[in-house]
């Protein structure tokens, strides 16, 4: 859905038809999608406009392009204020990929380089500029802009100056008074603004009844799950099945996750555990040193590690298309945090999951971590609204993904996702709070303890307890294939019982040493006495994961194409998809373009990656043959 307040269209045909032909060109897209349109037809004719869009959404483009079109016009320079360094140098750096000239401004680069920035500003080479806030508010950067001509301010993570929303900067509070020193439209962007937000943003930076685009929330490739889960065990447990289910264990295999924690502590304990299972993983979390912080985002855009457990302080801009898995250890402070954090999943369309783990713990986490960094009455009642919202939402068994849309747009009128936790199953959604708080399951009776102990016999490997348990129940998730539990004799013959209950009774077997663990971090069970035959199971799990990661992977052509990315990100220091992304990859090689003009059809290169990479892409494709069959249509809508 998309809703206009008092809509601004461009008076220039000539200035929207060179918006949509840099869209095209300079992009790669063919079309706007989702509201970009409308944003941008807004500020070429003058207006100002408020815009939420959702994360993955493109709400960069609804600047970009109007930048590059008032740069070329003579208009001058758009004015970007962002809240993070990584996320400018990250913004930066894509744009020069592209040809377009931007710059940041920030307190990480030395006194040469500043002034080499101010230089190109004040000669009026840049497109786009950005700056921090408190840069924003500096006097004297506000002496720059009577200097040179604005084209626009564009106001990125608006919420931001929101006391309601959930990454409050007081700086925000100031940017109004920018229109005072320059005219020019105004255009203020955020993914995570409930209507009270919102509203808030148009009174305090000032806008004149500008557009407001609200896209649509839906992300139907996500399901959202919500897992009643009190110890941290449990939680570890539940979250390397989950990895497994889609497939993490290898390094050489396609996809990632996230698992965001609350504490920098529980960070360290998750990826630890996580390290032990013999997962590649990583930690991200604001107590690390800049090296450390900068090494482990660096391993996971690469590729080197597949898991990344981090705090918060992680995400913001972030940007990887493959992203299979979110997982949230630990309740986050409210659902806007929420959606933008699990919104990482899935940009590329293909499926993903959204775990949220939540405990009654969690909300005290929530509230020593919370109260304070306001003050008085008014900013524990904004946490204390905000919890009540994320303790809705784990509790009710309402579909998630509509609950999420409803929060966003104040709109009750939205469709069932039918891939949440609350569509395939309500009747054990509606159980979950009522099953967590029982202090524990009582054990099973002898059948179905015999029937544990026979599992546990016929197993290949020693398992997680709870991938046993689910197996007994009938899953068939795709994790439970690595140790042969779907392939068990008594696969779904205690269907009828509970998890936890089955849980229950393998630890009362554990304890009457009936069962017994392996491995100390993360311990599997296994039938007391047997003979392990790990290594057998290890050369079968072998000799199925090569031909899973070659189907991953693509043909020759696909890898050889992955290869020339990655070597050109490290030639130019920059992120492997700012090189191009997967979908350009799956592209060529369905294609086969055997010319530059067959180049320009692929989707997602752009004028100025054909001229950069485009000879050496068409020497790959040559090498492995051309001749594919050319895509209708060219490309795709905006992404």
């Amino acid at each position: 859905m998309l809703e206009r307040a008092a809509p601004a269209q461009a008076d220039d045909a000539d200035e929207v038809a060179e918006a949509r032909a840099v869209l095209r060109d300079v992009f790669g897209h063919a079309a706007f999608r989702g509201g970009q349109g409308a944003a941008v037809d807004a500020v070429l004719a003058g207006g100002d406009a408020v815009v939420l869009l959702p994360t993955g959404g493109g709400k960069s483009l609804c600047y970009q392009v109007p930048a590059v079109v008032g740069h070329r016009r003579g208009r001058g320079t758009t004015i970007v204020i962002s809240p993070l360094i990584a996320l400018m140098a990250d913004q930066v750096a894509a744009l020069a990929g592209r040809g377009i000239a931007a710059a940041a401004l920030h307190s990480q680069q030395d006194e040469v380089e500043q002034r080499g920035v101010v230089a190109a500003f004040l000669r009026g080479e840049l497109a786009l500029l950005y700056v921090s806030p408190e840069r924003a508010a500096h006097a004297g950067f506000r002496r720059l802009l009577a200097r040179v001509p604005v084209a626009l301010f564009a106001i990125d993570e608006a919420h931001c100056l929101s006391q309601w929303g959930h990454d409050f900067r007081p700086e925000y509070l100031r940017l109004h008074e920018l229109r005072e020193l320059v005219s020019a439209p105004t255009i203020a962007l955020t993914a995570t603004a409930t209507p009270r937000v919102m509203d808030e943003i148009v009174r305090a930076l000032a806008l004149r009844s500008p557009t407001v685009v609200r896209g649509d929330f839906r992300r139907p490739n996500l399901s959202f799950a919500v897992r009643h889960l009190r110890s941290d065990a449990e939680r570890i447990e539940a979250a390397i099945a989950a990895c497994d289910e889609v497939g993490l264990r290898s390094r050489g295999g396609s996809g990632r996750a996230i698992l965001y924690c609350s504490t920098r502590k529980k960070t360290e304990l998750v990826a630890e555990a996580l390290k032990a299972a013999g997962f590649p993983v990583g930690h991200y979390h604001a107590g690390r040193t800049a090296l450390a912080r900068e090494r482990a985002q660096a391993a996971f855009a690469s590729g080197r590690t597949r898991i990344l457990v981090a705090t918060s302080a992680f995400g913001m801009g972030i940007d990887h298309p493959d992203v299979r898995l979110i997982i949230h250890m630990q309740s986050p402070g409210s659902l806007e945090a929420y959606y933008q954090e699990a919104g990482r999943a899935g940009r590329d369309g293909a499926p993903a999951r959204c775990l949220l783990f939540f405990g009654a713990g969690d909300l005290m986490t929530q509230r020593r971590l919370q109260i304070g960094k306001g003050s008085g009455g008014a900013a524990e009642l904004r946490v204390e609204d905000a919890l009540a919202a994320i303790e809705r939402y784990a509790g009710s068994a309402r579909c998630r993904q509509q609950m999420l849309c409803a929060h966003f747009t104040g709109s009750e009128e939205h469709a069932v996702c039918g891939a949440c936790d609350a569509c395939v199953d309500p009747a054990a959604v509606r159980e979950a709070p009522a099953r967590a708080e029982a202090a524990s399951a009582p054990p099973l009776g002898d059948a179905a303890r015999q029937i544990i102990l026979d599992a546990a016999g016929h197993l290949r490997r020693p398992v997680g307890k709870l991938n046993l348990a689910r197996a007994l129940r009938g899953s068939r998730a795709q994790g439970l294939s690595a140790g042969g539990l779907l392939q068990l004799p008594e696969h779904g013959a205690l269907r009828e019982e509970s998890e936890a209950a089955i849980v229950a009774t393998i630890d009362q077997l554990l304890r009457e040493r009936k069962l017994e663990r392996r491995g100390r971090r993360f311990p599997t069970v296994w039938l007391t006495g047997r003979p392990s035959r790990a290594s057998a199971a290890r050369s079968g799990e072998e000799g199925e994961r090569p031909s899973r990661r070659r189907e991953a992977a693509g043909g020759d052509l696909a890898r050889e194409l992955d290869r020339f990315r990655r070597r050109k990100a490290r030639e130019l220091k920059w992120k492997t998809y700012m090189v191009f992304q997967r979908r350009v990859i799956a592209a060529i090689e369905r294609q086969r373009p055997a010319s530059r003009s067959e180049l320009e059809r692929i989707p997602g290169l752009g004028a100025a990656k054909i001229e950069r990479f485009g000879d050496e892409l068409l020497a790959i494709v040559r090498r492995h043959g051309v001749g594919g069959v050319l895509g209708v249509g060219g490309v795709r809508a905006a992404d």
